[in-house]
């Protein structure tokens, strides 16, 4: 054999070499890509310029339009709260900040959120429209987000159905930054701002990066923006971390995730503790620099999102908790509590807590994927289905000078009617021209009268998924599956009984308003890009048994 010929064999033996130990490690080498490509330059910590409201009040605080807080949790369960009697790790971790501030004011026993993820709530919370109206219909996912996670999807689940990517949607996909909330939309800032309010956001917002799609683009006077995914640095020394093998989004995040932030869309700089506690003291100086002037303060936390990081303070404080991750997950509950603790006391100590509404909810149910039981108990599905556990979520409302303490409003509602309502408790007007298809929630909170519409059906959608609730039933339609779920929420209120058959008139009558929901829709602003098939009633970390009920769920 001549010598050429021995380079060419030689070569073509290394790169079959090279390309098999690629194709074993094929999971490490695409996260691995993802870190790569992920990497951003981040400054130092610095003091964030807060704008200095006047020195002195026109009026006095009562006598002014109320402040409003809205604090917003993300994938918190129902039953991550005591207020509803149950608590993480079956009571072990108590939320009596939380429980307090329900119990002063009122609390929505059938609330839900605007959608089963967490950008399109976000999205129907700002603006009090349907996606059918706005077009933003699925969440936005980084670059790389749907092929990776559906090939370390296959490797660490090959026993489970496949997430099924599709690729010529991602092909024609905007990028990431570019998939947003219309500006166009009118959002709940810009309504308050009209008002005079000063509009303040912090935290998580995931409805666009790009500048025009930017907080500060849509009505909020100033941004402290959630830039990374990280809640603390993975090796700083307070860390607890909770890596979950098993699931393909928590590899994906821990690849690609920052400890970062960034002040009105300026340079991004590292945030100046665990996140929770960062934004809470970040919080207490808006409230300090615009005690004399009405403002609205939307903190969006990132907690109790994945990837899961605790401090070692809260770790320690929630006891001897197992697994290891669920002790994390109870120990960001905990933060999440202390949060609205001191923003009450931050209130009370400024003569506002009086005149200022508080509104606290979530974004949606709990995720079965971080593989953690009863989250979102007693009802079924989570994160990613429309049964109750992944939209059925905390609302609770303060306002000592209008709402009285240990109200209960009973009355199906959803995040779509929290732009009116906070319009109204402002005394603002709403956008002329536009459909607002949530209603004015606030007789029912005062106990003036009855909400506008009250009888108004609640609707969800994503893609070929799609769920209505009328009085006491509900409607859920999952075409690509050709299956339909029917329940009497009253006589069955966690969904075990499936009616879709055996009553065929509310079924037909439900039918009649989910068309008549999705005649002339607006179509998605962009596509979804994979398909997940997401069990309702396991967690990722049981076992995938054949015949286990799974609904899929479109981006």
């Amino acid at each position: 054999m001549k010598r050429w010929q021995k380079a060419v064999l030689g070569t073509a033996a290394v790169i079959a070499v090279l390309g098999g130990a690629a194709w074993v490690w094929r999971t490490d080498v695409a996260l691995a890509f993802v870190r790569w490509r992920s990497t951003v330059d981040v400054a130092e910590n610095r003091p964030v310029p807060w704008q200095q409201g006047p020195e002195q009040a026109a009026m006095p605080a009562a006598e002014r339009p109320p402040n409003i807080v809205f604090i917003l949790f993300d994938d918190l369960g129902t039953n991550d709260l005591s207020t509803f009697g149950g608590g993480v790790a079956g009571g072990r971790v108590p939320t009596p900040n939380i429980d307090k501030l329900a119990a002063e004011g009122a609390i929505f026993t059938q609330a839900y959120a605007g959608n089963a993820t967490c950008s399109p709530s976000r999205a129907q919370l700002m603006t009090g429209r349907y996606a059918t109206r706005t077009g933003f219909e699925f969440t936005p996912t980084p670059p790389g987000f749907a092929r990776v996670v559906t090939m370390v999807s296959a490797d660490v689940s090959p026993d489970r159905p496949p997430i099924e990517y599709k690729a010529e949607a991602d092909a024609v996909a905007p990028a990431f930054e570019d998939q947003g909330l219309p500006p166009e939309e009118v959002t709940v800032a810009e309504v308050l701002k009209g008002r005079g309010y000063h509009t303040v956001h912090i935290g998580k917002w995931h409805l666009g990066s790009a500048p025009q799609f930017h907080p500060n683009a849509q009505g909020f006077d100033e941004s402290l923006n959630l830039d990374g995914m990280l809640h603390l640095p993975e090796d700083h020394p307070d860390a607890v971390n909770a890596k979950i093998g098993f699931d393909a989004i928590d590899r994906f995040l821990w690849a690609s995730a920052h400890f970062v932030t960034s002040y009105n869309g300026g340079e991004k700089f590292a945030p100046g503790g665990y996140l929770a506690d960062y934004w809470t003291d970040e919080s207490l100086k808006v409230i300090e620099a615009n005690r004399n002037r009405p403002f609205f303060l939307y903190l969006a936390h990132w907690g109790v999102h994945s990837p899961l990081q605790a401090t070692r303070a809260d770790y320690d404080a929630v006891g001897d908790i197992g697994p290891h991750r669920l002790r994390v997950y109870g120990a960001m509950v905990r933060a999440l509590d202390r949060s609205v603790g001191r923003i009450m006391a931050k209130l009370e100590a400024e003569g506002l807590a009086d005149n200022t509404l508080v509104v606290i909810s979530s974004d949606n149910g709990a995720p079965g994927y971080i593989g953690l039981d009863a989250l979102n108990a007693p009802y079924r599905g989570g994160k990613g289905t429309f049964f109750e556990g992944g939209i059925r979520v905390p609302l609770f409302a303060r306002w000592p000078a209008r709402i009285a303490a240990q109200s209960r409003v009973a009355l199906p509602v959803g995040q779509v009617d929290i732009m009116p309502t906070l319009a109204a408790a402002a005394g603002a007007s709403l956008p002329k021209g536009v459909t607002i298809d949530g209603r004015d929630l606030l007789p029912a909170l005062t106990g003036k009268g009855t909400p506008p519409r009250a009888d108004a059906p609640l609707f969800w959608n994503s893609g070929y998924y799609k769920a209505v609730r009328a009085g006491d039933w509900k409607l859920q339609v999952n075409e690509r599956q050709g299956k339909a779920w029917l329940h009497n929420l009253a006589a069955d209120p966690t969904e075990q009984v499936n009616l879709a058959d055996s009553a065929p008139r509310q079924r037909a009558a439900l039918e009649v308003l989910l068309a008549a929901h999705h005649a002339g829709r607006k179509p998605p602003l962009y596509p979804s890009t994979f398909d997940t098939p997401v069990p309702i009633d396991k967690t990722l970390a049981e076992p995938y048994r054949r015949g286990d009920e799974m609904v899929y769920w479109p981006n």
